[in-house]
């Protein structure tokens, strides 16, 4: 019992309770069964006697000195579910009375593989439910060649008391080793939150984006699947943030899952978590992201990289609501609400064979699509004004002005790369920028920010010629000399007016032969 009482792991202690019971040459056979929630009813062998599928008993250790057996662990055979109430073992699980039986002959009614029984010429069969506060926990079975007295039962029965007593410490020291895994993880993860996210909601106002804004208000206070689709860069993951926040599960985490960043060897280990010793490097439990997210909301961003073979173990997931970590045979329920993303036409790839059409309308129950940027340019004002001040305040620098021109410049643009390319374009203007005016320009040897520039004429409009464009910005640049007086440095001078550099400015006066 001291061996037993030194061990921490509910594995550990299981294989030492069976494994020292079954150092007495006598002992033919020794199984602990746990009571856990029923799993595998369809094919259990006492199916038909089953009362209710709620629990039953688990076959989790096994030990002994079998003659015609030599695989003793085995835990999948026929008897690795016992019914509670049904057959002896399972009398034991439910009334908590233990059971000695002796001068056994193998032909009573009871004994389901009498065969076995007399092979091994088994005399005594023993049952002592494991107890902790009141609690049965599982039934400790002894199958002996010897025929047990009743000091031999009694002395199982404090053997059984304390066994109950250090399974009941393993599984709360497991609970602890989960608990604390588990917020090590949060706390990663937050840390990662906090280091890389960025600040502020979803920006502007649309008709396009009130509409998606409208969508939001509906769904998020359902626990409906949501399949976020869009370019790359147009704010999936806000508008994830957006469901969570306006959902119920609101006070409770929303953890975060980019799908592609995830070698396909760890998907499984990332998504339901492992125990120690499972694979090279498990160095100790670990809880899943579906474990982390229990009871908030969980977003898989770039859905359309999860491989196939992971693709039919999430959709199992997604429909049992329940995971198991790798390498372990415990199953847990999850309460979990899946908002998932990607930029790819997911019906293309069911097409195609690269997505599982099942897991597709799971995820589809409610699709919500984000415009891009170019469809809904009167945002883009806000934005550039958001994120100068966001910027700003991150660099510990004055706000710097931009001009008019500028913001239709950037309006102008059709933004590939959607709101994430304007953010990185900003924030690169303002590490380059030494405060004062935003410069932007479209010439790629500007110091600030080049934008390509797209013009394209409407219809009926004249397509102007080389010539024609210099006359013009010749005309432009001196109707803003007449307006400063000729002056083109300052905050009143004309390269503010015309939203250039001063210095461009006076290569450009110079190379079109401008003078006072």
């Amino acid at each position: 019992m001291v061996s037993v009482a030194q061990n921490l792991s509910l594995s550990e202690v299981l294989q030492s309770i069976t494994g020292g019971l079954a150092t007495c040459t006598n002992v033919v056979l020794t199984r602990i069964w746990l009571k856990k929630p029923g799993d595998i009813c369809e094919k259990c062998l006492f199916l038909s006697e089953c009362p209710d599928r709620t629990n039953c008993l688990h076959l989790v250790a096994s030990a002994g000195n079998s003659k015609h057996c030599t695989d003793h662990q085995r835990l999948n055979g026929a008897f690795q579910r016992f019914p509670l109430g049904v057959r002896k073992v399972g009398l034991v699980g439910k009334t908590g009375e233990p059971i000695l039986m002796t001068n056994l002959q193998g032909s009573e009614d009871w004994i389901v593989d009498r065969d076995w029984f007399r092979n091994e010429e088994i005399k005594t069969f023993a049952a002592q439910p494991l107890v902790y506060r009141g609690d049965i926990l599982g039934v400790l079975g002894l199958f002996d060649s010897g025929v047990l007295s009743q000091l031999d039962f009694e002395w199982l029965q404090v053997f059984s008391a304390h066994a109950a007593v250090s399974i009941a410490n393993a599984r709360a020291f497991e609970e602890i080793e989960y608990l604390k895994a588990r917020l090590e993880e949060e706390n990663n993860y937050l840390r990662e939150e906090i280091t890389d996210g960025f600040g502020g909601g979803i920006i502007g106002n649309s008709s396009c984006l009130q509409k998606m804004m409208q969508q939001i208000q509906l769904v998020a206070p359902t626990d409906a699947a949501v399949l976020i689709t869009g370019e790359s860069g147009t704010g999936k993951e806000l508008v994830a943030n957006a469901i969570h926040a306006k959902s119920p599960r609101h006070d409770r985490v929303l953890i975060k899952v980019n799908c592609g960043a995830v070698p396909d060897t760890l998907f499984e280990s990332e998504f339901f978590g492992h125990v120690r010793g499972s694979f090279t490097g498990a160095l100790k439990d670990r809880p899943g992201r579906f474990e982390l997210a229990d009871g908030g909301t969980l977003f898989l961003d770039e859905i359309g990289e999860v491989p196939l073979p992971m693709q039919a173990k999430l959709l199992r997931v997604l429909q049992e609501k329940e995971i198991e970590r790798v390498g372990d045979t415990r199953t847990r329920k999850i309460n979990v609400r899946i908002v998932a993303a990607t930029n790819r036409d997911l019906r293309k790839e069911v097409d195609a064979g690269r997505f599982r059409q099942d897991l597709y309308y799971r995820l589809s129950v409610f699709p919500l699509d984000i415009p891009p940027l170019r469809e809904r340019r009167e945002d883009i004002p806000p934005l550039i004004i958001h994120f100068i001040k966001y910027f700003a305040r991150r660099m510990n620098r004055p706000v710097p002005k931009i001009t008019q021109a500028s913001i239709n410049q950037l309006t102008s643009y059709d933004w590939p790369g959607n709101v994430r390319e304007l953010q990185n374009s900003l924030e690169r203007a303002m590490i380059l920028s030494k405060g004062g005016i935003l410069g932007i320009e479209s010439s790629s040897t500007s110091n600030y920010l080049s934008v390509p520039v797209k013009i394209s004429p409407k219809d009926g409009e004249t397509i102007l010629t080389r010539d024609q464009i210099k006359d013009t910005e010749r005309a432009n640049i001196i109707a803003a000399l007449l307006q400063t007086n000729g002056k083109i440095f300052g905050n009143d001078g004309a390269a503010v007016i015309l939203g250039m550099k001063p210095s461009t400015l006076a290569s450009r006066i110079k190379a079109l032969n401008i003078t006072k």
